[in-house]
């Protein structure tokens, strides 16, 4: 029973900085310091961290060299290194490069699907499916996001009907575990709300997690909002870095450092030291500093 207690009390943080963190960042940053930075975060206490992603660069210049960067770090055996692949190519790179888990990513708006990854929601999981299978054969889990869960920057206001068709059909699809992200970064807690009452009602609340922007200071509350509903899986960016290309005014993520306060205030355990992420979040800071 005590045991049980203990899980019950324990929220994951899902570190995603040096990948939807710099993602955006116009100023160069050099291989050597995107492995410094992993390096860092690998003695934070993370099971997960979000590496990089093995996109073009001609439409994410920041994610060049990401094989060299995977390849490179100092890595913890304890630590799932995680890269986002949209196509086939990216994921054979991905596997060469030694990533221990992959990601897939969708929305739950059609208009930011072709803004994104210029395809509809429909062609997207028709391109996920070969992906999917290609990993598993590999014995790599994989994880999906879908973005836009309450507001799209192109279409408006997302139906929570739209969200819980798309997760549905990344779970049929093989993916372990899908992440909820709220692009926009200003959703209320009673949008929130009303998505998870929705969607949790044919959906393992252990199976979703949450990716709040804080482009109006709102992602503290709607994590509250979502702890209250029982998700113990959170993604954040350390210093707080990065935003989505594509979602015009969505500065960035919620900070790592702001999310961990919360959660030992709140005397949930996470597993994290403390001291490590502040100081790995003035080191990523630094990065971006014009």
């Amino acid at each position: 029973m005590k045991s049980d207690i203990v899980m019950q009390d324990f929220v994951e943080i899902v570190e995603v900085g040096p990948r939807d963190g710099l993602q955006n960042e116009t100023r160069k940053i050099s291989i050597k310091n995107k492995i410094k930075l992993i390096d860092q975060l690998s003695q934070c206490g993370f099971k997960r961290i979000e590496t990089t992603s093995f996109v073009s660069p001609k439409w994410v210049p920041q994610m060049a060299c990401s094989e060299d960067v995977l390849k490179g770090i100092n890595r913890n055996k304890d630590i799932s290194y995680l890269a986002l692949t949209p196509n086939m190519k990216g994921l054979e790179m991905a596997i060469s490069s030694g990533a221990d888990e992959v990601a897939i990513f969708g929305s739950a708006s059609e208009a930011f699907s072709k803004a994104n990854i210029n395809c509809t929601i429909e062609e997207s999981i028709k391109r996920f499916r070969p992906l999917v299978k290609f990993a598993q054969k590999h014995s790599l889990p994989v994880r999906g996001y879908v973005s836009c869960i309450t507001e799209c920057p192109f279409e408006g206001f997302i139906k929570p009907e739209k969200v819980l068709e798309v997760t549905s059909q990344l779970f049929e699809l093989g993916c372990y575990e899908v992440s909820l992200g709220e692009t926009l970064g200003k959703s209320s807690s009673q949008q929130i709300s009303t998505l998870l009452e929705k969607i949790l009602k044919d959906i393992p609340v252990t199976k979703v997690a949450g990716h709040f922007h804080d482009t109006k200071k709102f992602a503290l509350e709607n994590i509250k909002v979502a702890l209250d509903f029982g998700v113990r899986t959170f993604d954040s960016s350390v210093g707080g870095l990065g935003g989505c290309p594509y979602a015009p005014g969505a500065s960035g993520n919620v900070a790592t450092e702001s999310l961990l306060d919360m959660l030992i205030d709140l005397n949930y355990v996470t597993g994290l030291e403390r001291e490590q992420v502040n100081k790995t979040a003035l080191f990523a800071k630094t990065l971006v500093k014009n």
